[in-house]
């Protein structure tokens, strides 16, 4: 009945507004041509001032008119309910209420559509500096949602269950974009968060990084290493940042007696990620798509090992409902070099898009791969989509942002 209504009163704002714009062209061509005889001669101009008035009324109502549909056509369709995905139902006692930093972001977005399939209550927090709103909009309005614009460098008070503190610029060129603020974000935010758990003794995962370990000299790297990072480089500030908030987490869970989780975060692809956050995946995808040649910095040897998204959302998840509080490594433990990866996208996607090699970037880790028997012993957990298939998904996500772009973004892509 509602779909109904809303349709009859779009059909007639538009017949309105081609009304309108007919009524326009039927003034200025009969009655405003500059060839007409009445142009001819003083006693005219008082004829065409006053139809130059009746053609400024007839617009203003006209506009006015329009203006008004529109406000019963939005009265309309917020009275049409939304439908949203289908959410499994919970008891009190099960259902939970989780805060998600960062929640509207990339792996946060994905982290909440799991937990809102699974029946829970869910809060996410975000300033969308990287993360956006389109990302978790299919679940805006539902009853066990909410989305509050919040930066976490300031203090937050709410009630919550769980928390899943994911919020901070995670690629390189966004959290060099502002250094200082990406290490408040890792400190000041962590302080602010940890307190807030405190408070109301909820459990705290905390979402570490696997650029701890910075530039390791032990292969694979296992979380009982102490890593090999430059203080004082380009990266410091999220290297350096996410060892603070590890050894922030753990002196509350010592002196506050919290249950805190700790997640170390190895390189993750799939849906969602930000076109232009400068990562190996996101840059080779779209510059193959584009058929630009696809940039290896440095000599392409150096390996890396890439999780699908939502490998990863299974691994936060198992380890909240843990019982175990160290540090656990969540990744993929098959390796590629930079090269390798190049040319399997570059044969996925297809095209004529050529290698090409740059300056090194500095403080670029050589060998990145997870020793993952801690998660695999304690969790039982371990990467389930295998490379190409998760590739495959991703490319088809970045063909369809890569049209909207087209058509609809403002802002410049940068790859």
């Amino acid at each position: 009945m509602l779909h109904s209504a809303v349709r009859k009163l779009k059909h007639r704002a538009a017949l309105l507004l081609c009304s309108a714009l007919c009524f326009i062209l039927f003034v200025s061509y009969f009655l405003l041509s500059p060839d007409e005889p009445q142009y001819r001669g003083h006693k005219r101009q008082s004829g065409i001032i006053e139809q130059n008035e009746l053609l400024t009324k007839a617009l203003d109502k006209a506009n006015d008119r329009i203006q008004e549909l529109e406000a019963r056509l939005d009265r309309f369709e917020s009275r049409v309910p939304k439908k949203y995905p289908q959410v499994k139902s919970l008891n009190y006692i099960a259902r939970k209420r989780i805060l998600i930093t960062g929640g509207a972001g990339f792996v946060g977005s994905h982290l909440v559509d799991k937990l809102m399939y699974d029946g829970h209550e869910v809060i996410v927090v975000d300033n969308f500096f990287t993360g956006r709103k389109r990302n978790v909009e299919h679940w805006i309005g539902h009853e066990n949602f909410e989305l509050i614009h919040h930066d976490i460098v300031n203090p937050l008070f709410i009630e919550v269950d769980e928390i899943y503190h994911l919020a901070s610029p995670a690629s390189p060129p966004h959290y060099m974009h502002n250094p200082v603020k990406t290490i408040k974000t890792n400190t000041l935010g962590t302080i602010n968060i940890l307190g807030l758990a405190r408070r109301v003794n909820a459990k705290v995962l905390i979402a570490s990084t696997s650029e701890v370990y910075g530039d390791p000299d032990i292969h694979p790297q296992p979380e009982t290493y102490w890593g090999h990072v430059n203080p004082i480089g380009p990266r410091a500030c999220y290297d350096e940042g996410k060892r603070v908030a590890e050894t922030l987490t753990y002196a509350y869970s010592k002196q506050e007696k919290m249950e805190v989780r700790v997640a170390r975060i190895f390189n993750t692809f799939g849906p969602r990620m930000h076109m232009n956050d400068g990562r190996v995946v996101s840059n080779f995808i779209l510059q193959a798509l584009k058929e630009d040649v696809i940039t290896i910095y440095g000599p392409g040897e150096q390996t890396r090992s890439f999780q699908y998204i939502s490998d990863l959302v299974d691994g936060l998840v198992a380890l909240m409902h843990s019982n175990y509080s160290q540090p656990v490594n969540i990744g993929n433990p098959v390796e590629h070099t930079i090269n390798e990866f190049a040319t399997i996208i570059k044969d996925l996607v297809g095209g004529k898009s050529k290698i090409v090699h740059l300056a090194e970037v500095e403080d670029d880790p050589q060998r990145r791969r997870p020793d993952i028997t801690r998660a695999k012993t304690v969790l039982g957990w371990e990467p389930k989509v295998s490379l190409n298939v998760g590739l495959r998904k991703t490319v088809e996500y970045f063909k369809r942002e890569l049209q909207r772009f087209n058509y609809t973004h403002k802002d410049k892509l940068i790859t």
